[in-house]
């Protein structure tokens, strides 16, 4: 038996391929596994190629995993569009369609031969059993439950809840369709036992969602009661989530009707005084860099989550990327600092996105969050959430005393200043974009502006010193390190687990803090570092950059970066750091021999 599996599928849109690996992952979630969903769809507005991946454990699922151990390929056409989002190795079994023409031993997979493979007549199943080809997601429900133990009850008890109100001839012809996949499965054995072995977790809850409903979710608990945004892909659920829930907490959500509305609608709420966000992608983020410019000089706090898709422009609007960053952290004319966070699965989206709003309320700034399309659209199973464990922090409100003689920009030791509100007696004052003085009147004195500005940047020191928003595993003194953030951490902590099970005496950098640069954490991280890497989806190595800008990097610290919609897989990582590995131990030969 196993103890993970990896399922790939592609079809052609309508196929209801996204919609049988979301039930395939709710079966496993309900039988206690531990497991993680990605979507992955073409540009095109309507129809198109659509994939998904599903990785199903009984161990806690990092990332969703390299080649696939089973791949469906209803259209083959489709299938291969995916390239490297859906590898296959000769450990894979390949199940596609019969319809297709091909021999089993001239699929279309160049350069690979598979553990195994099966031509099946899946629409011609769907049609006989179900009356209708929109069955054919059904019956490979029932080819991975028959051959892989996968689903079972749990798969047509989901279908059968998802169906209940259509009528009970539906149901009954997808139990039918579910069944026909079952026998034949069945009547054809696979060549090796890959059923996954029973989880030992059965019967105990857990939370089954994704990055975007955990952000916006995340928000409200914050306390945040205004969302005004725009629709773009991949963030749109997020204000979705917002339009349905926000109200019950007495909150407010505006669909702007441009992403430059959207945030300064938020930039209003905020100054307002209530706690306020804005989502947004990529293209998104340009048109509001110069409304987040006014929350950073009238000092107002707002949190803007930015779900990464591959650009520039639109680029690539289904697929993720890490190549934000530049954007995040510099997209601002004069001297500005911006904090930038950024979540690593679903599970931690929740904290992050607490922390930004934190973060934001405390240092009255805006407050950048990076996520990333596989993030913000996968599906996770998780462990309920604690929520006991978070303190919610609010802005400093002024006191009696302030308000006597209220000077909202005063200057003060930490760089932070009591912020009031409209109607507030006594607490009246300007907010503007043009530079202030310390009571908000417009100034073109030089040394004042030196002075605000000093004032706007030395309140982040104490976020410099926050050790906990960097995660950091393995021996701290390893010669071999890995730094990663975002999406591609979780494939850099599995490499991480995998290579110290080989003996190589590496370590992992994860930071949830991408900006500013936290220098003494790097500088006592890379302190024992001689080689390493940088890992990221971004083709101008954007964070290898960041962090070569303000550090002396260890010479032997390398980039490993590429561009979006190219995964890295656990293996790969490991591999480079065999490489290094052999360059250290050659960079010491010699150092051991007798002198002559």
């Amino acid at each position: 038996m196993r103890k993970d599996l990896v399922f790939g599928m592609a079809g052609s849109g309508g196929d209801g391929i996204v919609s049988a690996g979301d039930s395939l992952l709710q079966a496993a979630a309900a039988e206690g596994y531990h497991g993680v969903m990605t979507k992955s769809f073409g540009s095109q507005i309507r129809g198109g190629e659509s994939s998904c991946r599903v990785r199903i454990s009984t161990d806690p699922v990092l990332n969703p995993g390299g080649n696939l151990d089973v791949a469906v390929a209803l259209n083959w056409e489709d299938f291969l569009k995916f390239g490297a989002e859906l590898p296959v190795s000769g450990n894979s079994v390949v199940i596609y369609e019969a319809a297709t023409g091909i021999p089993e031993n001239q699929i279309p997979l160049v350069g690979v031969t598979p553990l195994q493979v099966f031509a099946v007549p899946i629409a011609a199943m769907a049609k006989e059993t179900a009356g209708t080809e929109r069955a054919k997601n059904t019956v490979v429900l029932g080819l991975i439950a028959g051959w892989f133990g996968i689903g079972g009850q749990a798969v047509m008890a989901g279908i059968k809840k998802k169906l209940a109100k259509k009528g009970e001839e539906l149901v009954a012809a997808n139990q039918r369709a579910f069944d026909a996949g079952v026998a034949y499965a069945k009547e054809h054995p696979l060549k090796m036992d890959m059923t996954v072995a029973p989880s030992g977790a059965k019967g105990q809850v857990k939370l089954l969602t994704d990055g975007n409903d955990m952000a916006a979710a995340a928000a409200i608990f914050a306390g945040c009661q205004f969302f005004g945004g725009y629709p773009i892909t991949p963030s749109t659920e997020i204000m979705q989530f917002f339009t349905n829930h926000v109200w019950k907490y007495g909150g407010a959500v505006l669909q702007a009707e441009d992403e430059i509305a959207g945030i300064g609608a938020a930039v209003g709420a905020s100054f307002a005084g209530k706690k306020a966000m804005t989502a947004t992608s990529g293209p998104g983020l340009s048109l509001k860099s110069e409304m987040m410019g006014l929350a950073s000089i009238a000092e107002l706090p707002l949190v803007i989550v930015d779900v990464q898709r591959g650009g520039p422009s639109t680029g690539l609007p289904t697929k993720t990327e890490q190549a934000d960053l530049f954007a995040a952290a510099f997209s601002a004319h004069g001297d500005v600092i911006r904090p930038v966070l950024a979540p690593t699965s679903v599970a931690d989206t929740f904290r992050v996105v607490v922390e930004a709003f934190n973060i934001a309320e405390r240092y009255q700034t805006p407050v950048i969050v990076l996520s990333d399309q596989e993030i913000s659209q996968r599906k996770e199973t998780m462990d309920p959430i604690d929520t006991t464990q978070f303190k919610i922090e609010e802005r400093l409100r002024p006191t009696a005393a302030d308000l006597q003689d209220y000077k909202r920009f005063r200057y003060t030791e930490s760089g932070i200043s009591p912020i009031s509100h409209p109607g507030m007696p006594g607490g009246a004052y300007l907010a503007a974009g043009i530079e202030h003085n310390e009571i908000g009147a417009p100034t073109n004195s030089g040394s004042v502006h030196q002075r605000m500005n000093d004032k706007r940047i030395k309140k982040f020191n104490p976020l410099l010193e926050r050790k906990d928003l960097f995660e950091i595993t393995g021996n701290p003194d390893a010669p071999l390190a890995l730094v990663a953030w975002g999406s591609v951490a979780g494939v850099c902590r599995e490499a991480l687990q995998m290579a110290r099970a080989e003996g190589i005496d590496v370590k992992l950098m994860v930071p949830y803090l991408l900006y500013p640069v936290a220098e003494e954490t790097y500088n006592r991280f890379f302190s024992s570092v001689q080689m390493g890497l940088v890992v990221e989806q971004s083709h101008l190595a954007q964070t290898f950059k960041v962090l070569r800008m303000h550090l002396e990097l260890p010479k032997g610290l390398k980039s490993m970066a590429r561009s979006g919609a190219n995964p890295f897989l656990p293996g790969e990582i490991v591999a480079a750091l065999h490489q290094l590995l052999a360059e250290l131990q050659r960079s010491h030969e010699g150092q051991l021999q007798p002198q002559e």
